[in-house]
């Protein structure tokens, strides 16, 4: 009876791990769509441990004739207008998550780069490699990165020197 809604909820949370694993692990993405991912996640984890709020279950109700039941503290059996009002400490709360996510968010973005940038630099000292005719070729960058000046960016995201 009150599982249906809570495996729905699981299966959204699973979606965003699968996306988060095949951006990450498979593909090497650094980019927003691993931040929107994972920002929504963080969402749906924050407001359900924080103030017992299953997002997912409320998405449920909105596209499921049945209702759900069985919710935990009685959070489904609330009747329309009698909801508790909000405090001031959850809203601070709500308001110290988003700032945190935020702060958290520039300084990734901040760093990532310059790091991703020494990880991938060839030490100086080593001697040059003789270069493939494949590779020259695979590293030849495209016109319309030129045009638009992403020259060292294109060669940056395809691992090219």
């Amino acid at each position: 009876m009150g599982a249906p809604q809570k495996r729905f909820a699981w299966a959204i949370g699973f979606v965003l791990a699968l996306t988060m694993w095949y951006l990450v692990v498979l593909n090497n993405v650094i980019g927003p769509i691993n931040l929107i991912v994972c920002s929504a996640c963080l969402i749906l984890l924050f407001f359900e441990s924080a103030f017992g709020i299953c997002i997912g279950c409320k998405v449920y109700n909105m596209f499921n004739k049945e209702k759900a039941q069985l919710c935990p503290g009685g959070a489904c059996e609330v009747p329309p207008g009698k909801w508790s009002r909000v405090s001031i400490p959850q809203v601070v709360i709500v308001v110290l998550f988003v700032v945190m996510v935020g702060v958290i968010a520039q300084w990734v973005y901040r760093t990532a780069p310059q790091i991703l940038h020494q990880v991938r630099q060839p030490d100086a000292s080593a001697p040059d490699a003789p270069i493939d005719p494949a590779e020259a070729e695979r590293c030849k960058v495209p016109d319309y990165a030129k045009a638009l000046g992403h020259e060292e960016k294109w060669k940056l995201h395809n691992n090219c020197k």
